[in-house]
Formats: structure tokens, C-alpha cells, sequence
């Protein structure tokens, strides 16, 4: 048999920490269908079976408020898991039972989870598990995610509650008399109509109806219009009652009924406090100072300033131990593979367009590491604190602070996850600006580019360099929301109160899997998208070739330069093996030569599809410094930002000079007479600017609901992009760089 175990809780109870503990590397992420809110599952053993473990998504209560909310919810309700355990976070013990308490109401077969345990302990908090699951009638098991301490039992109890379900009763709490009585009513109307009765109990849509909940009134007009207009009609007498009498709506009474509920389960001993519950925690000590009007902000951006220091200094070694070994893999292929299209599909089309994108793992692994450290122990959060009053200024919401910092506020996340994020703010002018402007942030796809470029141009300077390219993000993406703001996208902000998670100290197992999970999306999409790409652009920079008569004008020429040395130097050459010594005619032979193959390989690639489109580009692109080998490389990066790299990578190794001595893509750029670091300033801006990822592109036109805001986002996106590299390249040039 295997049960499935629904994973529940609120945000920051050490949910996800104790589904990684149970799970470990047997899981899976997708998105529930329809919508986009991740999906974790995993399995875990269970004694001689295995259970199936979901992991839903965070959230104080089951309303519909969010997609996050009701994507729980209808998980719950329709595919009604064997057992759902709830995370509570024992220090916060009165909140989370908000969630517990809905729980209940529902009838589900529920295990608690007392996580954190120990952090209520050292606040001088002791939670009596026991009590707590009498007074709650449903098993409470003391855990500490991070250690995995407890998590056997807890499994263990939630497989044997699956193996010998009991039927559980729905808890019923008293909202007043007059609810109480609108809901006998209720209750009676939608069993005798066996209103929808196989999502919920009766009693719970009733709660439902009373509570204006919007979804549940939607699937009630479907399954039963006439029924559940009679419904609404009570709901709306009760709502007017409780106006007459109380001024208070239905809601708020249920609202403050439950949390009365769970205030005397508190108060029966389930808490024992043996320090003054007013002083001060060690996590309020530690934000008296990183969160500080005036030192917290400089503290931010010298954490910022270190991560990046950290990553480009230890990630150098690493970064060149995989460039050496996409290195030694051209070369063997170069070898095995006799000289052809094949040998240069698989050389300059697929190694070297994969190799650029791939070079820059090491680097990617440590900032992501980085950024695991400042998740797992509650600073990112405090990062999203302290800029709230600064995103006010904009136009924005605090809660713009969480997508911007997701979609690589501290360069390395995604705009994808970063633009889902903006759902969770409920002015819709405030979501749509947030939306907008959150794919100017530096996502792990953009990092390739500015590594590449830092390398070739600023080497001295790498960590400077990252400073100020995550700070020029910020500050374009923020004056584009306040231009927004005040045009078309006018309104006014709205207040923001966000939760802040208590300090906590990282676990290896945490990071070590925060990490390679996003190090492995990154591999993934390396060797699968970027891979695709990296061929289709080999395609269209090898095809059509070079015309017969052009091709004979190369060949003419080869026999110009052998003809202008001595006979015996050109047989020397020819019958030369590899490695072999040449005289010194024959070496001034072999480069002169091979300065034609140059020629003949630049003016091949000049004349394929993709140089065409590039050379077409350039008249106006010039102004911006870029030539018909950039083009095509951001033309590619519409697809994917690493693509950039990798379609520089696939055009200098079709057209390179020398196919003996192999150079990174940064040396190559750095001796190429046609790059500098104005044109290098300019491509980080537009790179940084320009349209959104496609995958991001659709993601914006799925949350404003209209392709419309999506070709806006391409259009305003790329043009402020175009002028401010212009403006770069013009400033930097007439500087002397």
C-alpha cells in the first residue's frame, strides 16, 4: 500500500525543511495543473512500504484570497489525501493553529507537527505536545525539521493513520447565535440537495457560503444555481443582521470566534513560559541592528558586496577546470572526427555553444549557495523588510520586494517564479507594474553574460563589477515602475505588513539541496534548451555557405600563397604528421594559409542566414557598439539569455583564426579588435534591459490575463534597453574606453 501524506503549514513553519528531511533526493517538482504554483513530491519509506508525499504550498488559512490558498485547498478537497501533516512552529504556536483550526473544520485526517521545538525552548517556551493533541483530539508529534529529530514517529503515525483511517469528525465551534442558527439551516438545505457533496461537509460550505468565499459560490451556481441563490440569500440576511446589530460582517465574526476558539486551548496550559514573555528574543536583538534605519541598509549592501567577492574569488579555480575540460573534449573530437560538416557540428555547433554555458556551473553553484545561506536563515527576508519604504517612493508594494529579490534581485534567481511571485499582491496596478519591471532583475540566465564580459574586460575589478550591475538592476527597474506609475499604470500604494521569520541556523543538508536543486535546473536547461538552440543557431550560421565562386576565389588564393613560396616548403608541409617540427618556410606557409581559411570561414559565416540577419541589424546597432556577431547572439537570447553566450561562442569557433591554439571565449573577446570595454559596458546594460526571456514573456502575458501587457513588456523592455546602451557606448567611447 502507499499512502499518500499531504505536507501543510504556514510560511516559514519549516514545511519545505521537513519535506526535504523526509523525502531527501526522492523527489519531484512540477506545477499543479492549470496554474503555475510549484508542486513538490517526494517518497518516503515507511517501515516495508513507501509513502507518496506532497508538499503544498504555504499559507495561513484556506480562503481563496491567493492562488497559493485555494491551489491547497482543491488539492485537499478533490484529490483527498490519505493524511495531511501541518507544521506549526512552535514558537508562533497561536498562529499557526489558525490553519489547524480550518483543518478541522474540513473533517481531514490530521498529524501536527510541532516543528521547532527547540527555538521555542531557548525562548524559554515549553509546548505541552500532549495536551495540546487532547484538547485537539489529533496526534501531536514534537519535531525539529532541520535535524530531521522527530521525524520518524511523525511518519510513522501519519502510515498508520492512513492504514486504519477513522472516520473524523469535522470540528463544530460556535460562531454566535445568529450564525449558529443560519447555519442549521444552511446545513439542512445542502444535505437534502447532497449539495456539493463529494468536494465538502456540509457544515464547511456553509461556512463557505457565509463567508462570501467566492470559488466555493461559483462551483455551488454550477452544480445547483437554484440551490445555491437560496444559500446566498441566507448569507445576505445574516449579513445584514449582523450589520443592524453589531456593525461586524459574517467574516470577521467567524474570524474572531476562531481565534476566541484557539485562545482557549492556549490558556488550559498547552504553553508554559518560564521567562518574561516580553523580552527580547535573540532574533529581535539581532534586528535591533541589521535591520536598523540607518545601519541596515549599509550592512545590506556590504553582505552583498562580500557574497560576490566570495563567489568570483573561489569560483575561479573551478570555472577553469571545466573550461579545460570542454577544452580537451574539442580537441579529441577535433582528432576522432576527420574535418566536415559533422566535425563542426559537433565542435563549434554543440561543445563549444554548450561549453560557454556550461563553464560558468561552478560560478552559478556558489551564488546560488550563497543565496541558500541568506534564505535558510531568515535574512532574505529582512532584505525585503527594509526596502519596503523605498519601493513606497516608486509607485510599488513591500510584497514587490519578495518577486523582484526571486526573479534575481541578488543576481542568480528567475523571472519566471519572480513574476508568479507578483500574485500575491492584491492591487492589480501594483501587480501589473511589479510584473513589468521585475524581469530587469539579474536572473541566474544573465549571469553567464556579465561573467563572460567582467572576465574579458574588468578581470581586476570582478566583484565591483557584479556590485554595480545588481545595483544598476534595481535602480532601472525601479524608475521604469515609478514612470509606469505615473502614466499608465496611475494609483495609489497600498499598506504592507509582512512576517518575519526568526533567525535560524542553516543545516548542511539544507543548503547542500537548495543548491543543487537550482544548479541542476540550470545543467538541465544547459543540456536541453540551450543545447537545441545551440544547434539550430549552428544551422543558421553554417547555411547556405559560401556561393561556388566565392569558394573558388579562396581556393585561388590558396594557390597564389603556395605558389609565392618554394615548392619543397609546400611538400614539407603536406607530408608533415601532427606535431611534427617545420622549417621556417613551412611554418610562414602554414600561417598564411591558415589566414585564408580565416577569411574563407568569416565571409562563410558573414554569408549565412544568421550573419545576414546580423549584418542587417548592425546599421542601426552600431550606435551601441555592437557588431553581426552580437546581433545574432541577442536575437538568440530571446529564447534564453545563456544563449547569448553560447551563440558567441558557436561564431568565433566557426570563424576562428587559429584551430591550434585553443582560448576561452573572454581571451578571444579581449584581443578581438572589435570589442572594448564601452562595447562590453554597453551589451551588460542591454542585456540587462532588453525583452524578457520567452518562457518569461508568456508568464506575463498568463498573469496581466492579455498579450497585450506581454508585446508591451518586449517593446518598452527592448527600447529602453537600445537607448541606454547607446547612451553607455557614446559616454564610455568619449571617455577612452
Amino acid at each position: 500500500m502507499q499512502a499518500t501524506i499531504a505536507l501543510a503549514g504556514n510560511p516559514n513553519s519549516g514545511k519545505t525543511t521537513l519535506f526535504n528531511a523526509l523525502t531527501g533526493a526522492r523527489q519531484h517538482v512540477g506545477n499543479y495543473p492549470g496554474v503555475t504554483v510549484e508542486r513538490k513530491e517526494g517518497l518516503c519509506s515507511v517501515g516495508a512500504h513507501t509513502a507518496h508525499i506532497v508538499d503544498l504550498p504555504g499559507t495561513y488559512s484556506l480562503t481563496a484570497y491567493s492562488e497559493e490558498e485555494k491551489v491547497a485547498r482543491e488539492y485537499l478537497a478533490q484529490e483527498r489525501p490519505d493524511v495531511v501533516i501541518d507544521t506549526l512552529d512552535a514558537s508562533n504556536l497561536e498562529r499557526h493553529l489558525y490553519l489547524v483550526v480550518q483543518l478541522l473544520e474540513m473533517g481531514l485526517p490530521l498529524v501536527l507537527a510541532l516543528n521547532m521545538v527547540d527555538v521555542a525552548k531557548s525562548r524559554g517556551m515549553e509546548v505541552d505536545a500532549e495536551k495540546l493533541s487532547e484538547l485537539l483530539r489529533t496526534p501531536v508529534v514534537p519535531t525539529i525539521a532541520r535535524t530531521g529529530k522527530g521525524k520518524q514517529d511523525l511518519i510513522q503515525i501519519a502510515a498508520d493513520l492512513a492504514q486504519q483511517p477513522v472516520n473524523q469528525t469535522p470540528l463544530v465551534i460556535s460562531y454566535g447565535a445568529d450564525i449558529d442558527k443560519a447555519l442549521l439551516q444552511m446545513q439542512s438545505m445542502i444535505s437534502e440537495g447532497a449539495f456539493l457533496k463529494s468536494y465538502y461537509n456540509p457544515r464547511w460550505v456553509a461556512i463557505k457560503y457565509l463567508e462570501m468565499d467566492e470559488d466555493v459560490i461559483v462551483k455551488g451556481h454550477e452544480a445547483n444555481p437554484d440551490l445555491s441563490d437560496r444559500l446566498t440569500a441566507v448569507s445576505a440576511r445574516v449579513a445584514a443582521h449582523l450589520e443592524a446589530t453589531l456593525n461586524m460582517d459574517p467574516e470577521t465574526m467567524i474570524a474572531d470566534h476562531r481565534w476566541g476558539f484557539i485562545r482557549s486551548i492556549i490558556q488550559q496550559g498547552v504553553i508554559t513560559r518560564s521567562n518574561d514573555s516580553d523580552r527580547l528574543y535573540l532574533s529581535d536583538k539581532i534586528d535591533m541592528v541589521l535591520t536598523n534605519r540607518f545601519a541596515g541598509p549599509i550592512i545590506m549592501l556590504a553582505i552583498l558586496y562580500g557574497l560576490y567577492q566570495i563567489v568570483f574569488t573561489y569560483s575561479a579555480a573551478p570555472v577553469e577546470w571545466v573550461e579545460g575540460l570542454f577544452s580537451w573534449l574539442s580537441d579529441t573530437v577535433s582528432a576522432i572526427l576527420p574535418p566536415g560538416m559533422l566535425q563542426s557540428l559537433v565542435v563549434s555547433g554543440i561543445i563549444d555553444g554548450v561549453g560557454g554555458v556550461m563553464g560558468f556551473v561552478p560560478l552559478i553553484m556558489f551564488m546560488f549557495l550563497g543565496i541558500a545561506i541568506m534564505e535558510d536563515t531568515g535574512y532574505l527576508a529582512r532584505v525585503a523588510y527594509m526596502l519596503d519604504r523605498v519601493f513606497k517612493a516608486f509607485g510599488l508594494h513591500g510584497s514587490s520586494v519578495m518577486a523582484y529579490v526571486v526573479s534575481g534581485g541578488i543576481a542568480g534567481g528567475c523571472a519566471v517564479p519572480g513574476v508568479m511571485a507578483a500574485r500575491t499582491l492584491r492591487s492589480p496596478k501594483e501587480r501589473l507594474a511589479t510584473l513589468l519591471t521585475a524581469p530587469f532583475m539579474n536572473c541566474g540566465a544573465k549571469l553567464p553574460v556579465f561573467a563572460l564580459l567582467i572576465a574579458a574586460f574588468f578581470p581586476a575589478n570582478e566583484a565591483l563589477m557584479m556590485f554595480g550591475i545588481t545595483l544598476l538592476a534595481w535602480m532601472g527597474a525601479l524608475v521604469a515602475a515609478k514612470i509606469l506609475r505615473m502614466t499608465i499604470i496611475r494609483g495609489e500604494s497600498t499598506p504592507f505588513v509582512m512576517e518575519l521569520p526568526p533567525y535560524r541556523m542553516p543545516t548542511f543538508r539544507g543548503l547542500a539541496t537548495h543548491t543543487w536543486e537550482r544548479t541542476w535546473q540550470y545543467i538541465k536547461k544547459a543540456g536541453t534548451v540551450i543545447l537545441g538552440i545551440s544547434i539550430l543557431l549552428w544551422v543558421i550560421m553554417t547555411f547556405p555557405g559560401l556561393p561556388e565562386n566565392k569558394a573558388a576565389e579562396f581556393e585561388a588564393m590558396r594557390g597564389q600563397v603556395s605558389a609565392a613560396y618554394p615548392e619543397a616548403a609546400a611538400l614539407e608541409l603536406e607530408n608533415a604528421g601532427e606535431g611534427a617540427e617545420l622549417s621556417e618556410q613551412a611554418q610562414a606557409l602554414s600561417g598564411a594559409l591558415a589566414a585564408v581559411d580565416s577569411q574563407e570561414a568569416q565571409a562563410a559565416l558573414r554569408n549565412s542566414v544568421a550573419g545576414r540577419i546580423g549584418g542587417a541589424l548592425e546599421s542601426v546597432t552600431q550606435w551601441a557598439g555592437f557588431d553581426w556577431r552580437t546581433n545574432i547572439a541577442l536575437v538568440g537570447g530571446f529564447a534564453a539569455k545563456e544563449v547569448v553566450v553560447s551563440a558567441l561562442s558557436t561564431a568565433y569557433s566557426l570563424g576562428e583564426t587559429d584551430p591550434e591554439e585553443y582560448q576561452t571565449l573572454s581571451q578571444t573577446l579581449a584581443k578581438d579588435s572589435s570589442w572594448s570595454p564601452a562595447v562590453a559596458l554597453a551589451l551588460i546594460v542591454f542585456t540587462m534591459f532588453y525583452a524578457p526571456c520567452f518562457v518569461t514573456v508568456v508568464c506575463i502575458a498568463r498573469e496581466a490575463g492579455s498579450w497585450k501587457w506581454a508585446a508591451f513588456s518586449v517593446i518598452f523592455n527592448t527600447t529602453a534597453a537600445f537607448i541606454l546602451a547607446v547612451g553607455v557606448y557614446q559616454m564610455a567611447t568619449l571617455l577612452g574606453y
